[in-house]
């Protein structure tokens, strides 16, 4: 697929990027806690923010995001968030910075990445062809990957050499990239057809309807949501845990993380192949038990030796929640037509983040009650639990699944 030059572009603004984003996701909560001083609150509070514009905008962003063409809004919302983060390391410079404008910021940063979402996960099937989804996902795919390795270990190192308002300035600049990589696109993207006389309101009922009606659809919508709660709640305490009841310093943990999730990077390499030998909906549900069960692991993880059962969870769920990641992206892609893609994608993702905003302020609250590591006994039940609905859909039946024919967009696509 490198070889078409425009899906290169793509790929190459989402790959700095991705590495911004990875370093941000563990400068921002120890930035916080190394700091502000924050409690396990205030930065469960702080993943809230990050998705809880999921929640108040989702479906609106689907159907605004149907009516136009998605490069210029992935641009837009790349620049917004540029902005929005570089204002962190200018106040720690003048030594203004406060949890207050740290809430703020990564609120902003929320709401312009849920259109950026939105319409990145409607542009591939408008990039490439339908038959190539797969390909194009586990490529778009390994970037995390790779960003999962590098940059734990890199942000690390950064917050303990540099600090992390310099972490969270490389995440600003990585945004420019990829701006900058999109914005070179060289394919005309089809504009969508007019809908006179629709009320938005009702755009965005047909894509919640298509998405709840179809079983395919609707068990992996769900699934994902009871995933999104319960994985948030993980991932909000994960780092503090660490910290305070493992006695991880700042660049052990970006260390220990980069190893782990060297899972992701095998799963992104192989993902093609595996769907070929097992079945693409045979490995959605299979990755997702798998991610579930190495979830379980994580509240084992102690002192000493006990760093054991944290290396193998990560690289375990690392593996398995990338497989199901690329194939659940290609399974709602290959099954959407067209002209419901950014609502389809918008009501998966209100779902999937919607649920996550509410899981990370959960978790805080929880922990502040039973404590770190019985809330991430809870959290892993829970991320077992999701892939249950996949299991009993009929996805348990099936080998593949059939791939839509092309629409009219797509056929003005290719000429």
């Amino acid at each position: 697929m490198f070889g078409d030059g425009d899906f290169r572009r793509f790929w190459l603004a989402d790959a700095l990027s991705q590495m911004g984003t990875r370093v941000s996701a563990l400068a921002v909560p120890l930035l916080a806690v190394l700091t502000l001083d924050a409690s396990a609150l205030e930065v469960s509070l702080l993943k809230t923010l990050q998705t809880v514009a999921f929640l108040l905008l989702g479906l609106q962003v689907g159907a605004w995001c149907d009516r136009r063409r998605c490069r210029p809004i992935m641009v837009v919302a790349d620049l917004g968030r540029a902005l929005a983060l570089g204002s962190i390391p200018i106040a720690a410079l003048f030594g203004v910075l406060t949890m207050a404008q740290l809430f703020v910021a990564i609120f902003v940063v929320g709401v312009f990445t849920v259109f950026f979402d939105v319409a990145h996960q409607s542009y591939l099937p408008r990039l490439v062809d339908k038959g190539r989804l797969v390909e194009g996902n586990a490529k778009l795919r390994a970037n995390k990957s790779v960003a999962a390795l590098a940059a734990p270990s890199l942000a690390g190192a950064m917050v303990q050499w540099l600090t992390a308002p310099v972490a969270v300035l490389l995440d600003a600049l990585s945004y420019l990239w990829s701006a900058i990589w999109i914005r070179s696109i060289k394919a005309v993207e089809p504009e969508p057809e007019p809908r006179s006389g629709r009320t938005m309101l009702r755009e965005i009922g047909e894509g919640t309807r298509f998405v709840l009606t179809h079983p395919i659809l609707r068990a992996t919508s769900v699934s994902n949501a009871m995933l999104g709660l319960f994985q948030a709640g993980h991932l909000a305490l994960v780092v503090v845990f660490l910290v305070r009841e493992v006695g991880l310093s700042a660049g052990v943990i970006g260390l220990v993380s980069s190893l782990g999730v060297a899972g992701a990077i095998l799963a992104s390499l192989v993902a093609r192949r595996a769907a070929d030998r097992v079945g693409t909906a045979r490995l959605l549900w299979v990755a997702a038990v798998l991610n579930g069960g190495f979830q379980m692991l994580f509240p084992l993880t102690g002192p000493g030796w006990g760093m054991t059962f944290y290396l193998v969870a990560l690289f375990g769920t690392s593996v398995g929640v990338t497989l199901y990641t690329i194939m659940q992206a290609s399974v709602q892609q290959a099954l959407c037509p067209d002209e419901l893609l950014g609502r389809m994608n918008a009501t998966v993702n209100f779902l999937f983040w919607g649920a996550a905003a509410i899981g990370s302020a959960l978790a805080g609250t929880v922990a502040t009650f039973i404590g770190l590591r019985p809330t991430l006994w809870i959290a892993a039940a829970g991320v077992l639990l999701s892939s249950v609905w996949l299991v009993a859909s009929p996805l348990r039946t099936m080998r593949d699944l059939p791939i839509a024919e092309p629409t009219r967009s797509t056929e003005a696509r290719n000429g």
